[in-house]
């Protein structure tokens, strides 16, 4: 978070996390297009000949008043394939708050997994704490979809972990993902700006 008291404007940086072809990339263009261009910024993608990206995608929102600030939402991808681990840490570096895009293919449940356990350990190390982290289960329009309870118990979930199921290509749950991430940012900075000094 940085508020910029000129300006009146509370910069919060969200990323998207996952395992790569999750469909981390999907969500920011679905959130793209379907964003008044009044509202929101270009997005930005760094990608390989293969389309894949390599580094991060990057727009940003503009939302209505907060505490007499107006928002600045930035929305980062990090890029799925293990060997970009350096970069994902880089790109959570400074994160407000996380939306983990799980694939629920069967043939892809250890690489969310595995990439639910990378996360959690970079929460670690970059001091995140308790950032605020939302689950969006997508692919769900697939035949051989897991079933969500399936893939909670897979990734060791806990009971109130946020979930969402999508069809990120179609739309289908991408807002409501990101509108729930929004709501527990600025309500744990809320909790952050009320709460006394030690």
């Amino acid at each position: 978070m940085f508020i910029n008291r000129r300006l009146r404007e509370l910069n919060l940086k969200i990323v998207y996390h996952g395992p790569a072809t999750s469909g981390k990339t999907t969500n920011l263009v679905v959130v793209h297009k379907h964003t008044n261009p009044g509202r929101r910024g270009e997005m930005v993608s760094l990608k390989t000949r293969e389309d894949r990206t390599i580094f991060f995608d990057y727009i940003y929102l503009e939302l209505g008043k907060v505490n007499n600030l107006t928002p600045k939402i930035h929305l980062y991808t990090v890029p799925g394939q293990v060997y970009y681990a350096a970069t994902r840490k880089l790109v959570l570096r400074g994160a407000d708050g996380i939306v983990f895009v799980a694939d629920s293919q069967p043939s892809r449940i250890q690489h969310n997994v595995a990439s639910w356990s990378d996360m959690e350990s970079y929460i670690q190390e970059l001091g995140l704490g308790n950032i605020p982290v939302v689950v969006q289960f997508n692919k769900r329009d697939l035949s051989e979809a897991v079933p969500v309870e399936v893939l909670r118990r897979a990734m060791n979930l806990e009971a109130d972990r946020p979930v969402f199921e999508a069809v990120a290509i179609e739309g289908v749950g991408v807002f409501d993902a990101l509108k729930a991430i929004i709501s527990q940012v600025i309500a744990h900075i809320n909790r952050q700006i009320k709460s006394p000094a030690r």
